[in-house]
């Protein structure tokens, strides 16, 4: 199974993390996060989310991403998938799952992926509002998040 998966079509996350759980006997603990498309941003009303990425690039960003992690925590594995194409309110939008053999470890690896995947990997986001679509600017409180992993 490949660590990282950018695609358009859904994900089935028990069966994701069934998976990497059987990658190895050591592992202890599957730490997991799965983002929703919500229904509204910035005090207005989202009916749909796109997601654009540079194929090749994403995935490269990604891997690099989940090998921060590796080198800051004793992974056993590791799952990244992000969807990309046009997305409604409640759809499932990325998962990351980590496996440890201790839950910290899993934990804050799988807390540091989505922290840097929200401001490090190329995807631009343009929601459809009631007063037309609209891109996505980044958060600060996403910056805030990644800052407290400090350099790598």
């Amino acid at each position: 199974m490949s660590e990282v998966s950018v695609r358009q079509d859904d994900f089935d996350v028990s069966a994701e993390l069934a998976v990497l759980r059987a990658q190895d006997p050591r592992i202890g603990a599957v730490v997991s996060f799965v983002g929703t498309v919500r229904d509204m941003n910035d005090g207005a009303s989202v009916s749909e989310m796109e997601l654009e990425h540079y194929p090749g690039m994403t995935e490269q960003a990604l891997a690099n991403i989940i090998e921060q992690a590796r080198a800051r925590w004793p992974l056993f594995g590791a799952r990244v998938i992000h969807r990309v194409g046009p997305l409604k309110p409640l759809e499932q939008i990325v998962l990351v799952a980590c496996a440890s053999a201790h839950r910290g470890e899993a934990f804050d690896a799988c807390e540091f992926i989505i922290d840097y995947l929200k401001t490090e990997a190329p995807f631009w986001k343009k929601e459809q509002t009631p007063d037309g679509a609209r891109w996505v600017d980044a958060r600060e409180s996403d910056d805030s998040a990644r800052a407290k992993w400090g350099g790598v």
